[in-house]
């Protein structure tokens, strides 16, 4: 039975997408650069923000001075409007508030950077007590690298064995497989389905509601 329910942001509890579009496309269009449609973006975020600007920036312009210069217009504009058009995936709001009241730990491992992923988690889900709320940090390596997992086990006293780490990427599950914790991919989020099964999550789910069953599997 999991005790510590791991789970990714974007795509996962999260549908960021139009505000993470929103904010690069202000950043390129400040600096010059062709934008994108919303759509585009699924593909290129999950990776920390560094490499969707990268992504983001014609093929010609990739390089670490471009990229820095699209992170400087990006933050402060995406600080202000991380919240504009993002709302909790159905039944995300109640599968914590279950989780939660049936005693289970919950923690978040994200690639977005800390302070936009502390300033959703409270915006979001006020009323729930998170065990752990970890984004992408310096000098800690971002998934699939498996440190953030290693870091929220080492915090909450737990086992591999006691966790369940849930996202809607390749990288979530890769990051998973890393850690030699039990995965859970969604269907709902950035990354089609076909993506998730390449990896051979252990679980996979439609519907917010069947991770519950989920859990409570002795």
């Amino acid at each position: 039975m999991k005790k510590l329910i791991i789970f990714d942001l974007d795509g996962t509890l999260l549908n960021t997408i139009a505000d993470l579009a929103q904010s690069t496309n202000h950043a390129l269009r400040i600096l010059g650069y062709p934008t994108h449609e919303e759509p585009a973006y699924k593909f290129m975020v999950g990776n920390g923000i560094n490499k969707l600007f990268e992504r983001a920036l014609p093929e010609q312009e990739r390089n670490e001075t471009n990229i820095l210069r699209v992170r400087k217009e990006f933050i402060p504009y995406y600080d202000l409007h991380n919240a504009d058009k993002s709302m909790p995936y159905p039944g995300i709001s109640q599968l914590l508030d279950t989780l939660q009241d049936k005693g289970y730990q919950i923690a978040v491992a994200s690639n977005k950077y800390q302070s936009a992923t502390t300033k959703l988690i409270k915006h979001y889900f006020p009323k729930i007590h998170f065990s752990a709320v970890l984004g992408q940090r310096e000098g800690v390596p971002a998934k699939p690298d498996p440190s953030v997992i290693y870091e929220i086990l080492s915090s909450t006293g737990k086992s591999k064995e006691d966790i369940l780490y849930i996202g809607d990427s390749a990288v979530d599950m890769q990051t998973a497989r890393n850690a030699g914790v039990t995965s859970c991919g969604v269907t709902w989020g950035f990354r089609p389905k076909r993506e998730l099964e390449e990896f051979h999550p252990t679980y996979l789910v439609d519907r917010a509601e069947e991770i519950l069953s989920i859990i409570l599997q002795k």
